[in-house]
């Protein structure tokens, strides 16, 4: 498998027989990792690859520098809502993204520390074992940004946290600390951050050591949950990416470039 093709993710080997991935998001920016053109569509493949890889056991995703992700690059939101073609593309980058985790048959672990936000959080959270850091922020901001919460968030936000918590932290862009969303159980763990990376190793190995089979086929039938929640994540990415087509997100957009508070529907 040719991984050297991928320019956003920093891809090596470690593990037992070299068969866990790590997979680490790049800071292009030097501090959080962000989705643009290339690392939306790269975030969506590398789990195709993935699961085409006989000799990969279990993947580790990851963020370089001051956090796991900082959502998607302004420059990107803007191409969605000025050309038709840009956000045709990104809807079906976006819709693979969150099947190819779900359905790629080998167990992913996703190590959440600082900001969690975006297209990263989608991975981070619909991973078999997510672990965070304590004070890790997590964070869906599509509403700040005056789009619906489609992404993963209808898929596996009520599934993991209950309905009531969902709406809670969906509507308002609630921040979610790495110890608060384990207690409610968005995430598996969480840790202390100076241990974060290595308990998410630790996990990783184990699951390379086990029985590959008996873990493959137990992650196929729980995520079969996901699955049916298929028609509500569909609706709900639709939903969002009409969003892109219209006035709200430009004032989104132009409130997060301007440090200032959105004021939509002229508010």
């Amino acid at each position: 498998m040719d991984y050297a093709r991928y320019q956003t993710l920093a891809i090596t080997r470690r593990g037992p027989d070299d068969s866990v991935l790590d997979i680490q998001m790049r800071a292009a920016n030097g501090k959080l990792p962000t989705a643009g053109h290339d690392g939306h569509r790269e975030l969506a493949d590398i789990w195709r690859d993935v699961g085409a890889d006989d000799s990969v056991r279990c993947a580790v995703l990851r963020g370089e520098g001051q956090g796991f992700s900082g959502g998607g690059d302004l420059s990107l939101v803007e191409d969605m809502a000025n050309d038709f073609e840009v956000r045709s593309r990104v809807w079906k980058e976006a819709r693979d993204l969150v099947y190819n985790v779900i359905n790629c048959d080998k167990p992913i672990v996703s190590a959440l520390h600082g900001p969690a936000v975006g297209a990263g959080l989608v991975a981070g959270l619909l991973a078999d074992i997510p672990i965070a850091a304590k004070t890790a922020r997590i964070v869906d901001g599509h509403t700040r940004l005056g789009v619906a919460a489609g992404d993963h968030a209808a898929i596996v936000w009520p599934l993991l946290c209950g309905m009531a918590k969902a709406k809670y932290h969906l509507l308002l862009c609630e921040p979610v600390t790495g110890e608060e969303a384990e207690r409610i159980g968005l995430v598996a763990l969480a840790v202390d951050s100076e241990q974060l990376l290595a308990k998410a190793y630790e996990v990783a190995d184990r699951l390379a050591q086990g029985s590959q089979g008996a873990i493959r086929w137990t992650k196929y039938a729980l995520n079969n949950w996901l699955r049916q929640a298929g028609p509500a994540f569909d609706t709900s990415l639709a939903l969002e990416f009409m969003g892109f087509a219209g006035p709200d997100v430009r004032e989104g957009v132009a409130s997060l470039r301007e440090r200032r508070a959105p004021r939509f529907n002229g508010a």
